[in-house]
């Protein structure tokens, strides 16, 4: 299981230096991976009707894209991901515009983890309409690899029209595609199309039973196991080395590919701060990872 951390995207302040250090840190810690959470908008809960979410508008996001584009030009193997890139209520084109060229400028270190969200507010904002968006994930996912890997495309979906047109650049080979979430219809998308999974929750029964419903489908459809990923993530806020290790042996039991650490909320200040966490997480439970 490879070990790695999730960028503290509301406490890592706005200073290019600052950011430069955390990746450049992590990779020297043996990180193989980083993973970014993506919120485009932060609704005021003081806005006609009320607001209540995890996260409000004084929380900060990152861009994924940019921030990794950054991060992609001073380091050398850890790799990018989007944990999750809330996929429909972007332009399905652009995002493989977006994605091609990171995959590019990265050397092939980025993968794309994908979510249907549940902010009403950054849909509106953003144009795109919040029904049906499990379906347009799905058309976007089939037209993004078209366009990555086809110089001259016609496409007609329900949601997305290309008529003779293409990206270029575009990647060297396929970008893994992983899906966020839990429901029913989720983890059937994620079996047949995807190339990995994002659980919501912790190595307990229900994310067992999804394990089992992806692993059914795909077997179903005559699809390998093999070589499908499963991404978690552990806290650092409340943890000991006990209960990491605890925690991450449960996701091995279940064939967990990877797995990383949150520090934020934690207490955690700096970027040393945040660092130090890490390198704490990781040599509690690089045992049990191995």
């Amino acid at each position: 299981m490879k070990l790695g951390v999730v960028f503290p995207h509301h406490e890592i302040g706005t200073d290019p230096g600052a950011i430069k250090a955390y990746a450049q840190g992590a990779e020297a810690l043996g990180a193989d991976h980083m993973l970014i959470y993506d919120h485009v908008l932060g609704a005021d809960p003081d806005r006609p009707g009320g607001w209540t979410g995890p996260y409000d508008k004084d929380v900060a996001f990152h861009e994924p894209f940019t921030v990794f584009s950054f991060m992609a030009a001073v380091t050398e193997t850890i790799e990018f991901a989007t944990a999750v890139l809330i996929l429909p209520q972007r332009q399905a084109a652009l995002v493989a515009k977006q994605v091609a060229e990171l995959a590019i400028l990265s050397g092939n270190r980025f993968r794309l983890g994908i979510g249907t969200g549940w902010n009403e507010v950054e849909y509106e904002a953003l144009d795109v309409p919040f029904a049906r968006r499990g379906k347009r994930q799905e058309e976007q996912v089939e037209l993004m690899r078209k366009l990555w890997a086809s110089d001259n495309l016609t496409y007609g979906g329900d949601f997305h029209t290309v008529t003779k047109a293409s990206i270029l650049p575009r990647p060297t080979r396929p970008v893994p595609i992983w899906f966020g979430g839990g429901a029913p219809a989720l983890l059937k998308r994620c079996a047949l199309i995807g190339d990995g999974w994002v659980p919501l929750g912790g190595p307990g029964e229900g994310s067992a039973n999804a394990l089992r419903q992806i692993r059914a489908h795909r077997e179903a459809a005559g699809l390998a196991w093999d070589g499908f990923g499963i991404q978690a993530q552990a806290q650092f806020r409340g943890g000991t080395p006990e209960r990491w290790q605890n925690h991450a042996s449960r996701w091995v039991d279940l064939d967990c590919t990877h797995i990383a650490i949150a520090t934020h909320n934690a207490g955690n200040r700096t970027v040393d701060d945040h660092l130090a966490a890490a390198r704490a997480y990781f040599d509690a439970v690089g045992d049990v990872a191995a």
